[in-house]
């Protein structure tokens, strides 16, 4: 039985004593916030403007504060989950300091980076995150990103370093992303390991693969040059995932890692398609840890990127040079996490 809010039967007013209990604190703290009385911690005041939320009670007109500015997030498209997986969080905390986040979304066809920038700065955005943008393609022009800061807007980016684009980066280790994977893989007895990424144009696959061939290098005892033989570059998706663990598979791999969980979903379909098993015949891991995805069949192993720490990171660095501070423009490396699930398994013996 679903029921409403309760609210005084006359005025509609919340209640302080529902209110005092969703934020977990007194109802003195409670009043004193909705009266707009100093002396609440900003924490404990986002709490109660929380429940207030929670419980379906609009703010009273003095709490409603004006937005600090528009801040614009580019990102590449919606469907693969790992992209609203960071959106959300960017947007949470660009929410908690009082910014109004725009998404900006490039899908097939429609605006383009470039196009979406010029849309932003027209709208007098305060500042830009980029996510997997044309900042992490090594073969795009990057003078945008150096005429976007001549233009004085502020900006940083997300998972894709260059050098020569003079602003903060906050990016997963990929390399070491790839090292734990294969580590993983060999402590269970494969040796014929294949890597499905994407092209290497990209900052991200450029660095998997480096991270690739030395893990081959020190657990299966591989030259580094004779690694590139089970790299497989595909198209970021399931169908690329697919693609790229087919041809992997005929060159006797018996575990793939995968550049996203995307494409290991389509390295798993590749493997049923001939008939195999995952884990029994294939062991398969991920990269991202994109939400649902342990509830896959089976429950995808995977690599986690920190969303919570990198987004957060990204923003804060972002706020500081909106707000004039100055800022370590360089990159800011975030560890990932490798995460067993059921998709990995002990090599089968031959024979």
């Amino acid at each position: 039985m679903t029921t409403s809010p309760p609210r005084d039967a006359e005025r509609g007013a919340p209640r302080l004593a529902d209110i005092a209990a969703q934020a977990e604190v007194s109802e003195a703290t409670a009043s004193r916030v909705l009266n707009g009385k100093a002396g609440v911690a900003a924490a404990t005041r986002r709490r109660v403007l929380a429940a207030l939320d929670v419980l379906g009670y609009e703010r009273p007109v003095r709490l409603k504060r004006r937005s600090a500015g528009l801040v614009g997030l580019v990102i590449p498209e919606l469907t693969n989950p790992i992209f609203p997986a960071f959106a959300q969080v960017v947007e949470q905390v660009l929410a908690g300091h009082g910014y109004t986040p725009m998404l900006c979304t490039q899908l097939p066809g429609g605006a383009t980076e470039d196009e979406l920038v010029e849309q932003l700065e027209e709208r007098g955005v305060s500042g830009i995150v980029f996510l997997s943008g044309l900042h992490a393609d090594a073969s795009a022009d990057h003078g945008r990103y150096r005429e976007l800061a001549g233009r004085g807007v502020p900006f940083v980016l997300i998972n894709g370093y260059n050098a020569d684009i003079p602003v903060s980066c906050v990016s997963a280790d990929d390399r070491a992303a790839v090292r734990m994977a294969v580590r993983h893989l060999a402590d269970l007895g494969h040796e014929r390991i294949g890597l499905a990424i994407g092209p290497t144009r990209y900052v991200p696959s450029r660095r998997k693969a480096e991270g690739f061939a030395a893990a081959l290098h020190e657990h299966v005892g591989l030259a580094p040059g004779e690694a590139e033989p089970f790299v497989q570059r595909t198209l970021f998706t399931v169908e690329g995932g697919a693609a790229a663990a087919g041809a992997l598979l005929d060159r006797g791999c018996t575990a793939v890692v995968c550049g996203s969980d995307m494409m290991a979903l389509g390295a798993v379909r590749a493997a049923r398609q001939r008939g195999l098993t995952v884990p029994g015949d294939v062991s398969v891991v991920g990269f991202d840890d994109s939400p649902l995805i342990a509830f896959t069949d089976p429950p995808l192993t995977t690599v986690r990127q920190p969303v919570q720490a990198m987004a957060s990171a990204a923003v804060g660095a972002l706020l500081e040079e909106i707000n004039g501070n100055p800022v370590q423009r360089t990159e800011f490396v975030f560890q990932p996490e490798l995460v067993v699930r059921g998709s990995t398994a002990q090599v089968r013996p031959k024979g």
